[in-house]
């Protein structure tokens, strides 16, 4: 992602149960983007799936955001997206479903992943 193996970012992560878990390894390679852009630090790769078919927005990012709003997935191709994240402990992978219904009717489902179970590598 961005130039980076994800097994340069990250050990057994696995979602369940409403958390994120699994080790993030502190990335401070300076000729990639995630680092140029973002900082060293520790990054949290995901593969978004499961979407529904019938999304019209697909908003992801965490909250509170460390310099990032949510941003759109529905038109991104890969479904990937690459979080840095500075507090395990305050910070919330947010993933916000929009849907239309029959009725016409806008349906927002919103999915909070606890982060706190992680563990971050320091430098």
């Amino acid at each position: 992602m961005f130039g980076t193996q994800v097994s340069d970012l990250q050990t057994g992560v696995t979602v369940a149960n409403g958390a994120i878990t699994g080790t993030l390894k502190y990335y401070n390679d300076t000729s990639k983007a995630l680092v140029k852009d973002w900082g060293a630090g520790n990054f949290l790769a995901v593969k978004f799936t499961n979407i529904d078919a019938d999304s019209t927005s697909v908003m992801v990012g965490l909250e509170p955001s460390a310099g990032s709003e949510l941003v759109e997935l529905i038109d991104d191709p890969d479904k990937n997206g690459v979080f840095k994240i500075t507090d395990k402990n305050t910070q919330k992978l947010k993933v916000v479903q929009s849907t239309k219904g029959a009725d016409g009717s806008t349906y927002i489902n919103t999915q909070l992943y606890d982060l706190s179970g992680l563990t971050c590598n320091n430098a």
